[in-house]
């Protein structure tokens, strides 16, 4: 069936459904920000295979709102296909819900109903009701309707089958038991439920995985399972598919005294609840909602799950510290090979065989399962499209000269990683490239040098490390850092570092990434990532104040291409830095490597002056 086709038989069902627009987002209902192919219904309604997009169908048009990352892809897989292309991330292009309204103004100068219709599953309590009034202020209708799964029904990949697994306590730092009693304390304390009689609605599968101690393979790079949880005082009822659950799960769920029921079931389950019922609005989909009875108390709130498995344990932060050895390994002999070997006899290397050989260097790392994300490997203007994906059919070829930026991570028993490294191959630096990369450099080191009280939020530290490109009348629009899971997604929340204002304070055990960058589109993409967990600072300076000061601990370890750094620009503080890192990256890293490995590792953090 050809997307004009699809869009046909879309249609029929919405005028059988009394609908004038239907909608499509590009989510799952689990608010997952990579998705099993199961629910890539915008995708398939539309043709477009970016991750990022939405539908919007009525019955004589068809649009797709995406952002600038995806032009040029949706507007060649768009070709054709009736389909216009809204470019959201343009400032006229107008927000979805008030192109709704002003459409169904047209119908009402007609005297037609504007009736919208959306799949519940797909979208977040906050953001149906968000949409709901905006229509209803207009005397229009938002309505419950799941129509792309009876015209969706051949091909449609089915949920992922694969077994889920125990996540060891001596890898998460915490038991099951521990987690599920302090969960039930929180919420028997903080809103004081009466008589024990409540229950808690859990449909993000990393809060999920992290509640229970548990891991899966059903979506490509997050090591969750698909499911839901619903928490109650006297019980912890897990819904998966029975399938996923063999002989040792089954055993281990027992043991922790988690009750398990189909997936599905969790709707009918929740119909039969009682009492107070807790739910994340951003997270929890409005199907889950519209299945509570009329007569609980409904409390929309920030999943405490979500604020507690952000705070990592010590056995957590250790763990990411041996992720980041076993990582800075790969990546150190991963730039041997790429300067002493990949072009070497006239080989021919391309964005996909340097991303296929730096997931070999990984693989051999112990502990390690999959890649955190898959490799962005940019070389020259490639580097300068943000989330840029290469694949065989469009990758560049890399050359022995030029910048290559490499933006990968991995996923370890012990931790998730997540790094950018930008080097120059071969070949005279253009001035410009220098001083781009000391403005990203000396921004990165700012911010992990970052000293601040406690309370502090991330916006209030992302000009830390724009302010040097701030000064050269340059700046980025992707966000300065996020929060970084535990062997889990390689994007967490709450905290993060951009310019929105986020409520979530920075405190101890948040990881997050410090990812400044440049961008010069046809040219080349400048970007420099670490990791960094909050720590306490150390009183060593006189205040006027009896705040409690925080810092930041540099947990990844891999040098940096000092040939691009225009020292002119470099202060002794920064210099100093910068060797005290790369004599820490060596000391840490070289009982790792053999005799070969450590040389060029010593080359590489040689120490360099102003």
């Amino acid at each position: 069936m050809k997307v004009v086709e699809r869009l046909a038989a879309l249609r029929q069902e919405m005028r059988e459904a009394g609908l004038a627009a239907y909608v499509v987002p590009g989510n799952d209902p689990h608010a997952s920000e990579y998705m099993a192919s199961h629910w890539f219904e915008m995708q398939w309604i539309s043709g477009f295979n970016g991750e990022s997009g939405t539908m919007v169908i009525t019955l004589d048009r068809a649009l797709l709102w995406t952002d600038s990352r995806y032009y040029l892809q949706a507007g060649i897989e768009l070709k054709d296909s009736t389909i216009e292309l809204m470019r959201e991330s343009d400032v006229d292009c107008p927000k979805i819900i008030d192109w709704l309204c002003e459409e169904g103004e047209k119908l009402k100068v007609k005297g037609e109903r504007f009736v919208v219709g959306v799949n519940p599953e797909m979208f977040s309590v906050n953001d149906y009701q968000e949409w709901k009034e905006k229509l209803e202020s207009f005397n229009f209708q938002l309505s419950s309707f799941n129509l792309i799964k009876p015209i969706w029904t051949e091909g449609r990949p089915a949920i992922p089958q694969d077994k889920l697994y125990p996540y060891s306590a001596d890898f998460a730092g915490e038991t099951v038991e521990s987690k599920l009693a302090r969960m039930r304390a929180l919420i028997s304390g903080k809103w004081k439920v009466e008589s024990g009689k409540y229950a808690l609605i859990v449909s993000a599968l990393d809060e999920i995985a992290w509640l229970l101690n548990i891991r899966g393979k059903d979506v490509e790079y997050n090591p969750v399972v698909i499911s839901y949880v619903v928490l109650e005082a006297d019980k912890c009822t897990l819904f998966v598919d029975a399938n996923k659950v063999d002989a040792p799960a089954q055993n281990y769920l027992d043991f922790n005294n988690i009750d398990i029921q189909p997936y599905e079931a969790v709707f009918d389950y929740i119909k039969g609840l009682s009492g107070a019922i807790l739910y994340d609005g951003a997270r929890v989909n409005e199907a889950l909602y519209e299945a509570i009875p009329e007569g609980c108390l409904k409390i929309n709130t920030k999943s405490p799950i979500l604020i507690d498995k952000a705070k990592k344990n010590a056995v957590e932060l250790e763990g990411e510290r041996i992720a980041m050895r076993q990582d800075a390994v790969a990546l150190t002999r991963f730039f041997k090979w790429l300067e002493e070997d990949a072009f070497a006899d006239g080989k021919t290397q391309t964005e996909c065989t340097l991303a296929d050989k730096l997931h070999e260097f990984r693989a051999m790392g112990e502990n390690f399962t999959d890649e955190s994300f898959g490799t962005i490997a940019g070389y020259q203007g490639n580097g300068a499209i943000v989330h840029y994906a290469a694949t065989p059919e469009n990758c560049a070829v890399v050359k022995p000269e030029g910048m290559l930026l490499l933006d990968s991570g991995g996923q370890y028993l012990d931790g998730t990683t997540d790094i950018t490294r930008t080097v120059w191959l071969g070949g005279r630096i253009p001035q410009q490239a220098k001083l781009d990369y000391t403005y990203v450099l000396k921004g990165h080191i700012a911010l992990q040098r970052a000293r601040f009280p406690r309370g502090t939020r991330g916006n209030q530290l992302d000009a830390l490390a724009k302010q040097y490109m701030w000064e050269a009348g340059i700046t980025y629009g992707h966000g300065t850092g996020h929060g970084v899971g535990h062997f889990l997604g390689c994007h967490e929340g709450p905290q993060n570092v951009r310019t929105d204002n986020n409520p979530t304070a920075l405190e101890v055990g948040h990881i997050i990434s410090d990812e400044p960058g440049i961008y010069r589109t046809d040219k080349w993409g400048i970007r420099t990532e670490n990791l960094i967990t909050v720590i306490p600072a150390k009183q060593t300076k006189a205040t006027t104040t009896e705040d409690e000061w925080l810092t930041f601990e540099t947990l990844t370890l891999c040098f940096y291409d000092t040939s691009l750094i225009e020292m002119s620009l470099m202060t002794e503080d920064e210099i100093d830095w910068l060797n005290a890192y790369h004599v820490r990256v060596y000391k840490e890293i070289s009982p790792l490597l053999n005799d070969e490995e450590k040389s060029y590792l010593a080359y590489k953090c040689a120490a360099i002056e102003l």
